[in-house]
């Protein structure tokens, strides 16, 4: 099963895999660094962050992607590792999405901490949706 999510007007592909979503990591590099070579880009985003250069294979797996030139071969990784990716591009397109998980993994720590906070949020967030 592929499908496409479209940010900004960039297509980014994805491709479903145990049981969650695996983004092509290149459509990625582009839509937020608009790079012309994700390639080279991403060699000189692993030399810049060593973790990732040495966690690589944990982070990336290499799957059978929709293309326009047909089926292919292509580094993909999940929402955790996307994050993780995101997270190393010194880009100020990324900077959005790098406060958005801050704020997220600060909420979520407030949650832990006073678990009221998350049933009022499930509250308000039902409420918006018109389902309470």
């Amino acid at each position: 099963m592929n499908k496409l999510v479209v940010f900004e007007d960039k297509r980014i592909r994805r491709t479903w895999f145990k049981k969650e979503w695996y983004y092509v990591i290149e459509d990625i590099i582009y839509a937020l660094t608009e790079s012309k070579n994700s390639k080279e880009y991403l060699n000189k985003l692993k030399q810049r962050d060593p973790n990732i250069s040495e966690g690589w294979g944990q982070i990336v797996h290499t799957l059978k992607v929709e293309t326009n030139g047909g089926i292919q071969q292509m580094n993909c990784a999940n929402t955790k590792n996307i994050f993780r990716l995101i997270q190393s591009i010194p880009s100020k397109k990324a900077e959005p999405f790098k406060q958005w998980l801050a704020q997220v993994g600060y909420e979520r720590i407030e949650e832990i901490e006073n678990p009221e906070i998350a049933q009022d949020r499930i509250k308000e967030y039902y409420e918006l949706k018109g389902y309470a």
